[in-house]
């Protein structure tokens, strides 16, 4: 059993840290964060902020958009905030959403994901900073991730960063349509992410499924 400290960051925002006299291995992680909401960095567990209505509002509609189309073309698997990614011995993360092509599926075990998800779709939250994003992005450049994105309701934009054989391209969007190359055939319209009203779930779905079959 590890006794652990609680101790707020220096931020804005303060998060919980919990410390153990040594840094926490993945393993210890997964065993004594399973009530928490929390992720590993760096050997320390970080309580992360309860999310608000905006970030939300977005992971709700563009899984009900994703995971369908996904499924329905047997693509792979899409999972959601409570699944654990080894990043390192002493690194672990949990994607707002992630993809995982189905010739990859071994990865997925049922504690956590021991590789690298083909996609992982971050949401920014009112209280994340530059602090908490830059290391995030670090780690799932270094697990070497082909896609990584970034949806940024404040800036009401998307950073996306795709995999190349020797770094990463990474372009800020505002408007026009994102595809993703690792999901054939499913995109979407930036604008949508951001606007009040969201198209329906279910019509920009069987759009995008009519659209992908006929190609």
């Amino acid at each position: 059993m590890i006794d652990l400290d609680i101790r707020p960051e220096c931020d804005p925002v303060p998060r919980k840290t919990y410390i153990a006299d040594s840094p926490i291995d993945f393993a210890s992680w997964l065993e004594i964060a399973q009530e928490l909401d929390t992720e590993l960095v760096r050997g320390v567990i970080v309580e992360r902020m309860s999310a608000q209505y905006p970030h939300e509002w977005i992971f709700a509609w563009l899984l009900s958009i994703l995971r369908p189309f996904v499924t329905h073309r047997k693509l792979g698997v899409v999972l959601g905030s409570r699944s654990a990614v080894k990043i390192s011995g002493n690194d672990g993360r949990l994607p707002d959403i992630l993809f995982v092509r189905a010739e990859n599926a071994s990865i997925i075990h049922n504690e956590a994901i021991y590789g690298v998800p083909d996609l992982v779709i971050e949401i920014v939250s009112e209280n994340d900073r530059p602090s908490t994003l830059i290391p995030l992005e670090t780690d799932y450049r270094d697990l070497g991730v082909p896609e990584i994105v970034f949806i940024d309701p404040r800036k009401r934009g998307i950073r996306y960063l795709r995999k190349t054989e020797k770094d990463y391209e990474a372009a800020f969007l505002t408007t026009g349509r994102l595809a993703f190359v690792g999901v054939p055939g499913f995109w979407i319209e930036v604008e949508w992410l951001f606007a009040e009203e969201k198209p329906d779930e279910f019509t920009i779905t069987k759009q995008l499924i009519e659209a992908a079959e006929k190609t």
